[in-house]
This record gives C-alpha cells, structure tokens and sequence, in this order.
C-alpha cells in the first residue's frame, strides 16, 4: 500500500514545461531515491511537494492520500506540509537559525504541529534528540549550530522533519556535505526510523550507487523526466536507458596518470591550529612536503584538522596558528599585509560551493576577472581577452560570460570558480572540498579539468576531501589525517589503496 502517490506533477515557468509528468509512488515505510544530474529537477519535485516553488512557477498535478485526491497548491495540500510531509533540507548550516540555539528552533516546531506547551515540547525535544543518537541531548539542546559537528546539525535537521508526526520524509540531498562515515550512518539512521516508525522516504541525491544501498525503489530524472523507475536490484543488474548507463558509468573515475614531480613549493612546519574556547588543537604539529607539478590530498572525516590546515595557509585565520608554512622559501605567516598580498597573488582557491563563493550580482566575465582588478594585472591583450581564454582553458564558452551563477548548472559554476583561481596564473591550487557538491558526472569533468591543468601548467595542487575515489583519481601522494594529527602520508595507492570503486 501507497503511503503517498504523486500523479501527473507538472511545473510550468509561463509557457515553458520544466518538470514532468512526473507519477510516483510510495509505500509506507519503503524508501524511493529519486536520482539525477544537477539541473534533471529533483529539488524542483521536492519544492513542488512542499507547496514551496519560487515565485514564477506553478504546480499541477496531484496527490493521492487515504483515498483521498488532493491537488497540489490546494489549501488541503498545504495543510500537509509539516504533518504529512517533511522537508530534510540539504545544508543544514543554511536551514538552522545561527542566532537560536537547536532546542529553541526544535522546541518551536513542536508547539507549533503539536499544540505542546512548553514542558511538552522540552520533554518531546529530548526524546527526539535521544532517538536520533545525539550526544548528551539536555547540553545539545542548548548550543548554537555552529557548536556542533556537521553530522549533528544533520540529525538536528531530522528531528526537525519529525516534530511533527510526518508520514513521509522528503529527504534532498542529505548527505552531500557529509564524509562518508557520516554519510552511511545518516542513510543508515532513515532506515531505522523507516523500520521502526514506519514513515517513508523520499531520498534525492545525484549518488546513484549510494541511494541505491539503501533505496528498493528508484526513479530516474532527466531534463525534467523520469527515463526509467523500478527496484534498484533490476536498475542495476540491467539499466533500461542509455542515462542510466551515463549515470553508472561516471561513477568509475580514470586512473592517475603519473608525473614527475618538480622542486618543493609549499612546507608545513609543525603546523597547529587552536581554536578559541577548544581544549585540544584542531592542528597538531603537522609537517608536509608539497612540490611544483604535484597534487597532494589531505583526506579525512569531518573535524580532522584538514580544512583547517588549508585556512592556516592561506592566512584565513587570524589567531591560534603556530609553526611556519614556507611558500617557495618564504614564509607565509610571517609577511606583512603588503608581502601577503603579493604573495597570494600565486595562489589560488576553489572552494566547495561555488553558489555560496560566486557573488550572484556578478556576471560571468566579472567574476573571472575579480582577481585582475584586485591586483592591478592588466594582461597583454585586455582583461575581456583574458577571461575568454581562462574560460576555454575550463571547457566552458565564451557566451555564457554575460550570465549570472543562477543560470549556469552546478559543474559550470564550478569551472568558473575554477578560471577565477586561474586568473592570476597562480603557482598553488588549494581545492577545499572542489568536487563534493557536484553531480558523478561533473565530479568526473571537474576532477579530469584538475588534472590536465596541473600537467599542462605545472601546478602544484593541495586537495582537500573526504571523496576517497576523487583523491585516487587525482592525487600523487595522500595525507591522512585524524583529530588534528598525521596518521598517514606518502604515495595515495599506498594509503589509500588503488581501487577507485565508491567507499
């Protein structure tokens, strides 16, 4: 039996179909993962679900529920919302208010879909928190986001979605920020709270054979289409169409191909890290080698010191850095405001989130020169010559200079965030977290990008991740690292074995 059934969901932007006919079926206490590359209109289903798209576009279609039929963007469809259906939004940062603390924010839900009073809801909030495995939850409850690891903002979010009794849980990329320890104990949590409370799951993700170890069913969107749905058991053993197979296929990353690495460029010097109110370092007494013409991956779990080992370098962190970072001979925490500038000049930075580090009031063509100007650099043959040649060195075309972000998908975002570290024809590329929030196929486009510009330029990369098979894919040499500390470092097939298949 159908804990929900979606049929004939179609989303319009004027004339203009964006999503469907999209029929969907979920059984209670089943899990169906709705799969597909950025921009094939997963969150677009989920926004449609909510009652919650932009302004512009509009819903048809309808819901089937106890026997009842019930169209979207009625007001019985929003009357669901929070009681029968339940967001788990992506980024958990972004979806929990940094000025209240959790308890506030879950103990407000509760007296909201519950009708609870105050001892009511503090007493439901423990519970919540309880169930969801949360740590000390009486302590947690009072704490602020930012206080708490990545993987607990997470399961904060989840109580959140069950504060009010839901009968489905909308789940849009719930793992994307997460390594992969944190990743299979989120999924492996939906699986109990599906056995035990018998809610179903919606999971979107663009994981294909991550989705699949948890979902029985699956659902194939491109371009706004299902292709193909069935279990996953048959999906894999004999994909129906020719996307499936894309989405299979690029999942196995190329092998590393060897080079030669040339002089060193960058030393950590037994590096720390504090941070304030902390009783042990982020960083301890870390030393690292990296040389010209080399990819170094610093790999790890969340809160293994290895994003803040990238921030220590590129001088981010105004206090509670000890040691030295040499950059070609110099170093780095040691120059003054003027000799920082100059030398940050020869490095560049891509970052995770090219929505969040692309200003979205810039067009394309400023966004790449932003550097250019911040410097003064005017290079032969003019600014707007240069910004053509730094986006066809990314493999993007010279016409979408006149665009904003919005418009471009999340791998041309990227590569444009790439052709802005690139401006400056920098020496060092720091990657911090370059490929996690990209779709199997622009991770593979984005990773193979990395590793003809680190050839063809000579580039020396530091690549942070927790993405075991990019690191593989990438890297001439790994650094493990764990709670501040070197478990580990030398040649990648060394630490972390040569498969590429998905960890």
């Amino acid at each position: 039996m159908s804990a929900l059934a979606l049929h004939g969901l179609q989303v319009h932007a004027g004339d203009r179909r964006l999503l469907g006919p999209v029929d969907l079926a979920l059984p209670a206490g089943e899990c169906l993962g709705l799969v597909g590359e950025s921009g094939s209109g997963k969150s677009l289903t989920i926004a449609a679900l909510l009652g919650l798209l932009p302004p512009g576009l509009r819903a048809r279609g309808e819901l089937a529920l106890d026997g009842r039929r019930i169209a979207l963007g009625s007001p019985s469809h929003h009357a669901l919302r929070g009681r029968v259906l339940a967001w788990v939004p992506q980024d958990p940062q972004s979806a929990l208010h940094p000025l209240r603390t959790v308890g506030a924010q879950l103990e407000e839900s509760l007296r909201q879909l519950r009708g609870l009073d105050r001892v009511g809801a503090r007493r439901e909030a423990l519970s919540l928190f309880d169930r969801l495995q949360l740590p000390d939850p009486p302590r947690l409850l009072d704490r602020h986001p930012h206080r708490l690891s990545g993987g607990q903002r997470q399961r904060v979010l989840l109580a959140l979605a069950l504060a009010g009794n839901p009968r489905v849980l909308l789940a849009d990329e719930p793992t994307s920020a997460l390594d992969p320890r944190l990743a299979a104990e989120a999924l492996a949590l939906f699986d109990t709270l599906r056995e035990q409370l018998g809610v179903s799951v919606l999971l979107v993700s663009h994981d294909l054979p991550l989705v699949a170890r948890h979902a029985g069913l699956l659902a194939i969107l491109r371009r706004g289409d299902v292709v193909e749905q069935g279990t996953s058991a048959d999906i894999f053993s004999a994909p129906g169409h020719d996307y499936t197979r894309q989405l299979l296929a690029a999942d196995r990353l190329p092998a590393l191909v060897p080079q030669a690495p040339g002089p060193r460029l960058v030393r950590f010097d037994a590096v720390q890290v504090r941070y304030p109110g902390q009783p042990a370092p982020a960083v301890a007494g870390i030393s690292l080698d990296l040389h010209r013409g080399e990819c170094l991956a610093l790999v790890g779990e969340s809160g293994s010191g290895k994003s803040s080992l990238g921030r220590a370098l590129l001088r981010l962190l105004r206090n509670g850095v000890g040691g030295r970072i040499h950059f070609d001979g110099e170093d780095l925490l040691a120059a003054g405001r003027v000799r920082l500038r100059a030398l940050r000049r020869r490095i560049g930075v891509v970052f995770q989130d090219p929505y969040a580090s692309l200003d979205p009031r810039m067009r394309v063509r400023d966004l790449v020169a932003e550097p250019l100007r911040i410097h003064g650099l005017d290079p032969a043959g003019g600014r707007p010559a240069k910004v053509a040649s730094l986006l066809q060195d990314v493999g993007l075309d010279a016409a979408l200079a006149d665009r904003y972000p919005h418009q471009l998908s999340g791998g041309q975002r990227q590569r444009v965030a790439i052709a802005r570290a690139l401006a400056t024809d920098p020496e060092l590329l720091v990657c911090d977290e370059a490929v996690s929030a990209l779709d199997a196929q622009h991770r593979a486009g984005v990773l193979a990008l990395l590793s003809r510009l680190k050839r063809e330029r000579g580039l020396a990369v530091l690549f942070i991740t927790h993405d075991w098979p990019a690191a593989r894919s990438l890297a001439d040499r790994c650094a493990m690292l764990a709670d501040g500390r070197l478990e580990a470092v030398g040649a990648t097939v060394q630490v972390l074995g040569g498969s590429l298949a998905a960890d």
